[in-house]
Order: C-alpha cells, then sequence, then structure tokens
C-alpha cells in the first residue's frame, strides 16, 4: 500500500492518502481546499487515481476539499449518514466498508465530537491503522461542545470501540497542535490524560470544565462543508 500523511499547517490538519499498488487506485481522508493543487500533483506524481474523498466528520476549523477533489478528478465524496451535507456522491454508515482496489476500511460510528463523526480502521497483523478524525487525537480527544457533540457519546466511542482495537493499532488523528506524527492504542490508553479517568461521569466533567474558545473560522467552515467546500 501507499502511505502519505499530508499536514495543512493553517489548521494543524492531518489528511491521508492511500493508495492501492495492483489498480493505482487512492482515496483520500479529510483533505483541505487549500491543499488541492498540491494533492493533484502528488496523485500525478505517484500514478495514483483517485477515486474516493471522504470527511471524518462536519469540520469547524477548515474547508474541505472534497467538492474541489471531486470537480478536478470525477472521484465519489462520501461522509456519514449523519451528516447535513447535501452534496455527497453517497453516505455511510457505521460497519460498511470503504472500499479502494485492495484496500478495504472498516467504518465506525463514533459520536461525540459531532454527531456525524467517523474513523475508520485499516485491519493488518501488526495491528491496522485507526484513522480517528477528532474523536481520538494523541494525548487529546476532541472537544465535544458544538455540533451536536456529547462526552457521553464521546466517552462511549473512546473507551467502547476505540481503545477495543488492538493495543498495537497506529493511530492517525485528525490534529495535532505539538508536531506528533502518530500513536498507538497501547500508548494512548497509557498516557492520554483524557483517558485516565474513573468513568463516564467523570469524562464529562473533564470535558465540561475546558470552556474553549470557537474555532476562528467556524461560522465560514460549517456551512461550506455542508456544501462539500462551496463558500457562499
Amino acid at each position: 500500500m501507499i502511505f502519505r500523511q499530508l499536514f495543512d499547517r493553517e489548521s494543524s490538519t492531518y489528511s491521508y492518502l492511500l493508495g492501492d499498488e495492483r489498480t493505482r487506485e487512492a482515496l483520500l481522508i479529510d483533505p483541505v481546499v487549500d491543499s488541492t493543487e498540491q494533492n493533484l500533483a502528488l496523485l500525478e506524481q505517484l500514478g495514483l487515481t483517485l477515486k474516493l474523498a471522504v470527511d471524518t466528520h462536519t469540520h469547524a476549523d477548515h474547508i474541505t476539499g472534497l467538492g474541489a477533489l471531486r470537480e478536478r478528478t470525477g472521484c465519489a465524496t462520501m461522509m456519514g449518514s449523519q451528516s447535513l451535507a447535501n452534496c455527497l456522491s453517497e453516505t455511510f454508515a457505521d460497519g460498511d466498508q470503504l472500499t479502494v482496489g485492495d484496500i478495504k476500511l472498516e467504518v465506525l460510528y463514533t459520536p461525540g465530537h459531532t454527531d456525524d463523526s467517523y474513523s475508520f480502521y485499516l485491519p493488518r497483523t501488526d495491528g491496522g491503522m485507526l484513522f480517528s478524525g477528532d474523536t481520538l487525537l494523541i494525548r487529546g480527544s476532541g472537544r465535544t461542545d458544538f455540533q451536536n457533540g456529547s462526552a457521553e457519546q464521546q466517552y462511549q466511542s473512546l473507551f467502547n470501540r476505540l481503545l477495543q482495537l488492538p493495543e498495537n493499532t497506529a493511530v492517525y488523528p485528525g490534529h495535532d497542535y505539538k508536531g506528533w506524527l502518530v500513536s498507538s492504542i497501547g500508548e494512548e490508553k497509557r498516557h492520554n490524560p483524557r483517558l485516565q479517568v474513573a468513568d463516564q461521569h467523570a469524562y464529562i466533567s473533564l470535558m465540561s470544565a475546558l470552556k474553549l474558545p470557537n474555532p476562528k473560522l467556524m461560522d465560514i467552515a460549517v456551512p461550506a462543508n455542508q456544501s462539500c467546500g462551496a463558500v457562499s
């Protein structure tokens, strides 16, 4: 498999390119519109055809590249069935599988950061790869105080879904603000301060105490991302 972790410096967003070496088909997870030209250039350099672009959830801190990529490449665009986006080729739901060539991603519904938050798991003999969106971050977790977020749901998504994966599963988050690239399920279990809580009630209290400011692009990004990146 061809794999690239891509970074948008302005929003500290990670995007992920997965390419199948046999068919030369590829998918992009959480593309940023400002990186469209770079993404297209990379696809051409690697000899890949983009078949699918997906978002883990409706982002509030950057504008998605889904629409621009579909316009330029003809790829399909997908988000979760809970999304309010009106421009998607299809939607996915918990238990579905995203297939590009020989790459088969398992779709996991992991609400809490938003009500349309998903993660994607690629099983492998070495524990696999988890693309956790904003549900599980490296030494953190996504805020739960807007877009129908829920600390209760996020606790369930973390402790009853993602942390049940093999401990050697590589964790690739949707963001990182410290420059860290990858972690693992076992590492996050041991060292992520958000996960060192006694129970669900303690997690809800922890998240309620954060009092974070809204993302500066939220009022622009959310409606734009419900239109696959079109800004009115």
